[in-house]
């Protein structure tokens, strides 16, 4: 059995081949230097590309399975591997960490009004009386309630905010005080605080927050969106930072990536951006890959996985 690598994985490499030696791994750097023989005879692909389209795929006659290095698969063709049996795992949780962290970075950059003493650094202005808000008491609203929204909800408790969610049913979920169904959001939105997006794109999420979305929303209210760009029309945000309906907002995600130098995104003022950094961490390889691992461990003797299967239909 041929596994073929979409990218080279440091120390996860040996971990490979020591679990299962009996295996042939192949590990390429990127799509561009991946040979025609090692298509013909892949059954299994891991990692990760954006240059890894349906054609791509297509050139793969005895694939039988794609283990994803990245949680979001909105870009791959999902109809297509539905339509050839195709399993589909993600890499979603390993991001959960960092993710969680990033989100509070910018919860307590703007609280703490860490950018006005950058700038007063800047300046050379010493402002002693400069005075940030406090996080407990607080309402952060998370779009989504999985691995990386559960992982801020930790965090949030213990910061002493008050944690509510969204999800399909409204459902509830163990580290949220209150969770809102997808039919409730405009009731959720109306009382945040703090709104962070963490959804994929699926067919439901496509433009979910428009303009009404951000008028039910505080003025005071601070928007964060590490999901998906596509949650939210670029010009309607810009409209509700530009118009106040919302105060603030950091954006790691949009629609268009990488932005173009040209992007009227950077000319709002009450916006932060980051180059969508927020997964990026040195081990994530390695995680990526012990969840393979144990995938692997059941589809070699069941043809089947037990973590983090895509449901096709579904997007996630």
């Amino acid at each position: 059995m041929k596994v073929l690598s979409l990218n080279r994985l440091k120390d996860a490499e040996k971990m490979l081949e020591d679990t299962f030696p009996d295996v042939e791994f192949v590990f390429r750097k990127n799509v561009d230097e991946i040979e025609e023989a090692d298509k013909k005879d892949a059954e299994i692909v891991i990692g990760y590309s954006g240059k890894a389209d349906q054609k791509f795929f297509e050139e793969m006659p005895k694939l039988r399975w794609v283990a994803w290095y990245a949680a979001g698969v909105n870009k791959l063709p999902l109809d297509y591997f539905k339509d050839n049996s195709i399993l589909l795992t993600n890499a979603s949780g390993v991001h959960a960490k960092q993710m969680s962290q990033f989100i509070f970075a910018y919860i307590l950059d703007d609280y703490k009004k860490m950018a006005v003493s950058r700038r007063n650094q800047e300046n050379k202005v010493y402002d002693s009386k400069l005075t940030g808000e406090r996080v407990d008491g607080q309402t952060i609203l998370l779009l989504g309630t999985g691995t990386i929204p559960r992982k801020t909800a930790h965090l949030a408790q213990a910061f002493g905010m008050h944690v509510e969610g969204v999800n399909t049913t409204g459902h509830p979920v163990e580290e949220f005080d209150r969770v809102y169904s997808i039919n409730d959001l405009d009731k959720a939105l109306h009382s945040a605080d703090v709104v962070v997006n963490v959804l994929p794109e699926t067919k439901d999420t496509y433009h979910l927050l428009e303009e009404k979305e951000f008028e039910a929303m505080k003025d005071s209210a601070l928007f964060i969106n590490v999901g998906r760009g596509t949650i939210t029309p670029e010009q309607t945000l810009i409209k509700a930072l530009n118009d106040k309906q919302i105060r603030h907002a950091y954006a790691d995600v949009f629609e268009d990536e990488p932005l173009s130098s040209d992007s009227p995104l950077y000319d709002v003022e009450n916006l932060t951006i980051t180059a969508h950094i927020t997964g990026n961490y040195k081990d994530n390889f390695k995680d990526a890959s012990e969840i393979f691992i144990k995938n692997f461990k059941h589809f070699l003797n069941d043809g089947d996985v037990i973590e983090n299967k895509v449901d096709l239909n579904k997007g996630y």
